[in-house]
């Protein structure tokens, strides 16, 4: 018995032994190489732009809730509005109806406009290609704006119970190119977005302009500052949401100096289901 021990100490010192030289027998797990900022992104962009990412998402009935306020240079209050919208997500595709605004039920005739607007939109989106990847209503990363970007990995941290990538951004040195209106803010935009580890979908984005932006040569306007933050939501069957978000704009608007602040929150998420699914 003591020598039948002796030889399966032996037994396994050697395979340990071997395992570390070249050739050994042992075979171990190896651990993968860490991603880039760059790998990050691009699994991030192939996921929002994956058709399977939009249509194969369940459908959904859930809120939204929008407050947005104009203050004046002082910082005093000129305008509060608040906005509550249905959201039904059906086939890949979201449609917003507006129901309540300052907390009032629309009138009949507000009703009829919502059910005119909610009707061309179907049919506009229903004419779309068929290859279309959604309405872009939850996602905001694609290709090309991603390559506007030098793109930093800082860190892995947790949100929400979740590991995800932190990965800062910034323009790249040169002229970026200027295709839309949209773009010229794009250039100037710099911040951090959180990356879920798991399934590459975007979970945190907190986004500042790094100079002002003129509109139209400064003739309609002007934004200097934009401070914004999104946060989404992963639900229990692994569908993603944006849940929440709050921005700060200021600038001018024309002749007059303008400063918005804004707020997001979507809630209430049921999962639903439609004749004919």
């Amino acid at each position: 018995m003591k020598r039948l021990l002796h030889f399966s100490r032996m037994l396994v010192l050697t395979g340990l032994l071997m395992g570390n030289l070249p050739g050994g027998w042992a075979v171990y797990a190896q651990t993968p190489a860490p991603l880039s900022a760059e790998e990050v992104m691009q699994r991030a962009v192939e996921r929002a732009e994956s058709s399977d990412s939009h249509i194969a998402r369940p459908n959904y009935l859930y809120h939204k809730h929008t407050i947005t306020e104009e203050l004046d240079t002082k910082g005093r209050l000129k305008e509060h509005k608040e906005k509550l919208y249905q959201v039904m997500v059906e086939s890949g595709l979201s449609y917003i109806r507006l129901i309540q605004i300052n907390g009032q039920s629309l009138s009949v005739g507000e009703l009829k406009k919502e059910d005119a607007r909610e009707a061309a939109e179907r049919a506009k989106l229903a004419d779309a290609k068929p290859d279309s990847k959604g309405d872009n209503r939850e996602n905001f990363l694609t290709r090309e704006l991603v390559a506007k970007y030098k793109l930093t990995l800082l860190e892995q941290k947790m949100i929400g119970g979740r590991a995800t990538y932190v990965v800062a951004f910034e323009p790249k040195s040169g002229e970026l190119p200027v295709k839309r209106l949209t773009d010229r803010f794009a250039n100037r935009m710099a911040g951090t977005v959180w990356i879920d580890v798991e399934d590459f979908e975007l979970a945190k984005a907190e986004i500042h302009l790094q100079g002002e932006v003129a509109l139209w040569g400064g003739i309609v306007g002007t934004l200097k500052r934009c401070n914004y933050t999104l946060m989404r939501t992963r639900l229990p069957d692994g569908t993603w949401f944006n849940s929440f978000s709050h921005g700060v704009f200021e600038g001018r608007k024309l002749l007059e100096p303008m400063l918005v602040k804004t707020m997001s929150e979507s809630s209430n998420f049921q999962k639903v289901a439609l004749a004919g699914h």
